[in-house]
């Protein structure tokens, strides 16, 4: 009874079934391509501006292994699509782990690249330049509308610390000439 139900026992609704699951293949396969065309385009734009020729081979070699491992799951998903295309019970939870796996394995291809080391280590200076010339910008601003900036701040705590070290400095003193006043004091007696 449960076969009467499924999709293989009214040979309409297998028919569109095997379309929509063929559209779906073929769009999954197309954003795959699109995501890889546009991922290449900037790692290798990052890449030239960023690293030697040297890593810049190993770079696209690291590349060259991630798009195979890309390739690697594009095939099993294919078969495990014509498996689920001849009546064998396919578990979706099948397909969603060979592209995780395949995310997986082809990120760590790229990142263990010292062309993905250099390329991260410019982004990274880049982006500390750019924020140390926003926080002065916005010291700046603040300065010139009247507000504290955390700067200042900081100068009026290390002052106060200071003084604080100054004044225990003179406590000390005024409390050994006590003693000593004291003492001089105590002897007259």
């Amino acid at each position: 009874m449960a076969e009467m139900n499924s999709p293989m026992a009214d040979p309409e609704q297998w028919n569109e079934f095997m379309q929509t699951m063929n559209e779906q293949f073929a769009q999954a396969l197309e954003q795959n391509v699109e995501a890889q065309a546009s991922f290449v385009e900037s790692w290798v734009d990052a890449v030239e501006e960023t690293t030697d020729p040297q890593q810049f081979e190993e770079g696209a070699e690291g590349y060259a292994n991630a798009y195979a491992t890309w390739m690697d799951a594009s095939q099993r998903a294919y078969e495990r699509s014509m498996d689920l295309v001849s009546g064998e019970e396919v578990r979706p939870e099948e397909f969603r782990d060979i592209w995780l796996n395949a995310a997986n394995e082809a990120f760590k291809d790229v990142t263990d690249t010292t062309a993905f080391a250099a390329v991260t280590g410019k982004t990274v200076e880049e982006a500390l330049d750019y924020r140390q010339e926003v926080d002065e910008m916005a010291d700046e601003t603040l300065h010139n509308l009247g507000f504290a900036t955390k700067n200042d701040v900081q100068e009026v705590g290390e002052r106060l610390i200071e003084l604080e070290r100054r004044q225990h400095a003179v406590e000390n003193k005024l409390d050994t000439v006590i003693e000593h006043l004291e003492g001089e004091s105590g002897d007259e007696e």
